[in-house]
């Protein structure tokens, strides 16, 4: 019996709560001037988001998480691959260029740009009656509508494309879009949105019956990674260990309202040994 019951505590650590738990959380710099910093994508150790303030004007920032340093972009940052940034309107811009190139869909009355993989870029354009996600490859524009009448397609790997639709108003469900849709909403929540993704790993974030925010890992279960002790947390992007995005913690006089955020998972091998600990530790009870 007690054999079974160390291999129980192992399994448990390993696969459950070890994982959900044991990862660490840095805080991102507040831009300055602003009331919300949101952090939306990662690329290696290159961080975008955008500061935003009272009159809903937006300030693009890029953090380097080695250098800790903060460069202003003339776009708000939405989703960084390499020396490309996207910044949710119809502009792509290079860092090393340092060149903004304006993109224009034929027949779109506008259109959002959220994630980029190489020559790729997703997001959304509004024709007139709602807003459909598109795929653009460099050369043609791909109109890609989920199964409701609104699509926004936030990110992108390889040929998996990952955002939200609308079946209802107000009601969002997330998905995984590989030419098959399938649709991802975390449990018992009420609305779901995936916003990012690295190989089999979706993030985002999804709200309870309550109204809140929980940040959120999908990679064949659900794990939920709520910010310490705020109310809302909203997962952005992903890239390796990495996962980004903001939390929120009221409305207090004088202070930023969102915050940014890094959450880095640990590494296999530190998992197991925190496996390995309490296994021997119900051994030696």
């Amino acid at each position: 019996m007690k054999n079974v019951r160390t291999t129980i505590c192992l399994v448990a650590v390993l696969f459950g709560v070890g994982q959900a738990g044991a990862g660490t959380w840095t805080d991102i710099p507040d831009y300055p001037g602003t009331v919300n910093t949101l952090v939306e994508g990662i690329s290696g150790t290159n961080i975008v988001g955008y500061g935003g303030d009272t009159v809903s004007r937006q300030y693009g920032f890029l953090y380097n998480m080695t250098t800790k340093s903060v460069t202003n972009l003339p776009i708000s940052g939405y989703g960084i691959d390499g020396s490309n940034i996207v910044g949710g309107t119809n502009q792509l811009y290079n860092m090393t260029t340092q060149s903004l190139t304006t993109l224009n869909m034929p027949g779109a009355q506008s259109i959002g740009i959220l994630g980029i993989s190489g020559n790729n870029l997703v997001g959304y354009y509004w024709d007139g009656s709602a807003n459909r996600g598109f795929l653009y490859n460099g050369t043609s524009w791909t109109t890609l509508n989920g199964p409701g009448y609104a699509t926004y397609i936030n990110g992108i790997d390889g040929s998996n494309l990952v955002g939200c639709y609308y079946k209802s108003p107000g009601i969002q469900h997330g998905f995984l879009y590989n030419g098959t849709w399938t649709t991802l909403d975390y449990p018992g929540a009420s609305e779901t949105s995936i916003c990012g993704i690295n190989g089999s790993n979706l993030v985002g974030y999804y709200t309870d019956t309550s109204g809140n925010w929980h940040g959120c890992l999908y990679n064949g279960t659900w794990t939920t990674l709520d910010y310490p002790g705020a109310s809302h947390t909203y997962i952005g992007g992903i890239s390796g260990d990495n996962l980004v995005g903001s939390y929120y913690n009221g409305y207090p006089s004088g202070i930023q309202y969102w915050h940014g955020f890094v959450y880095t998972v640990p590494e296999p091998a530190t998992l197991l040994l925190l496996g390995l600990g309490a296994a021997i530790a119900a051994r030696r009870r």
